[in-house]
């Protein structure tokens, strides 16, 4: 240590020097010290307190026996037990019926955010409209391939749906592929010739497109008479369509348009129960046990297709 003895006001140093910046040996303060030995204080308390101490089969417990997942469990049962009437309830109530009900309708949106959030926003987008040639349905407009009818979206949802078009490259001559191309491009705005129809009518497209070529919503087809595009309206893109179609297992090109199924059980119910309602019987008289097989797949329950179907009705492209 320096000598410090000729310069008794000179703050005592330790003789190390860098770069001019000498290392002195002041004490610590004392609000620093205390401030150590406190924090050294709970971390004890700690230790004593909660979990701590990995174990070989787990940890100390703490005199609280708090944990995470104990606090969200608790919270989670809280939140649950709040849902619970209104859960009863939606589950013996129709689609139609939750929409005629402001109360449960309210509930059905409200719960269904992180639901959509979860499981369609991938696809759909947050807000139900797709980014631009993602070639994913846009849920807000008024174009609906299988139906937008309340009871269509649930059954949409439950059942899954897949499009189909074959690949007409080794079919049509190259010159009928432009002049269909055409017929498309025309008929969305309205001016399609006499000559257009007469293809269109020749090569068999009404059977899937509709006399009118509006689409026939039993098989999902396109109607191609709005401006509203699944792919594209953009002239390449309608011939890649026309030529590799869509979900054509032989044509490696072809479009694939799938929704997947989410919940094969109660697909199987609505569709008994549209059969029971159109042959005038009543729904609730069904025997489920002999309806259903028991295997059924099922990513959703039947509740949850209820909010999400009423949820992406309220998008305002519904029926």
């Amino acid at each position: 240590m320096a000598d410090n003895k000729n310069k008794p006001k000179q703050v005592g140093d330790t003789g190390h020097v860098w770069d001019g910046i000498r290392e002195l040996t002041n004490p610590c303060p004392r609000w620093w010290l205390n401030a150590l030995w406190l924090s050294g204080l709970i971390v004890i308390v700690y230790f004593v307190l909660y979990p701590s101490l990995p174990l070989i089969n787990g940890s100390t417990k703490g005199l609280l026996g708090w944990t995470q997942i104990k606090e969200y469990k608790e919270d989670l049962a809280r939140v649950e037990a709040r849902r619970a009437p209104y859960e009863d309830k939606l589950s013996v109530m129709t689609v139609e019926q939750i929409l005629a009900d402001q109360e449960m309708l309210n509930y059905a949106i409200g719960s269904s955010k992180v639901l959509y959030g979860d499981n369609c926003a991938a696809c759909h987008g947050t807000g139900g409209a797709p980014a631009e040639g993602a070639g994913y349905p846009n849920l807000t407009d008024d174009d609906w391939l299988f139906g937008g009818d309340v009871n269509e979206i649930a059954m949409s949802i439950a059942n899954g749906r897949a499009g189909t078009m074959p690949a007409h490259q080794n079919i049509l001559k190259v010159e009928e592929v432009d002049q269909l191309v055409q017929f498309v491009i025309d008929s969305s705005n309205g001016v399609a010739s006499e000559a257009g129809w007469a293809l269109y009518t020749a090569k068999g497209c009404f059977a899937c497109h509709g006399a009118d070529a509006s689409g026939v919503k039993a098989m999902g087809s396109a109607n191609l008479t709005d401006k509203i595009w699944r792919f594209s309206g953009d002239e390449e893109q309608i011939r890649h369509t026309i030529l590799h179609g869509v979900n054509d297992a032989s044509d490696k090109e072809t479009r694939v348009a799938l929704m997947p199924q989410w919940s094969e059980r109660y697909a199987v119910m609505l569709e008994a129960i549209a059969y029971a309602i159109e042959d005038g019987e009543d729904p609730n008289e069904i025997d489920w046990d002999d309806e259903l097989s028991g295997d059924e797949a099922e990513r959703l329950t039947p509740i949850e297709i209820k909010k999400l179907a009423v949820y992406v009705h309220q998008f305002g492209g519904g029926e």
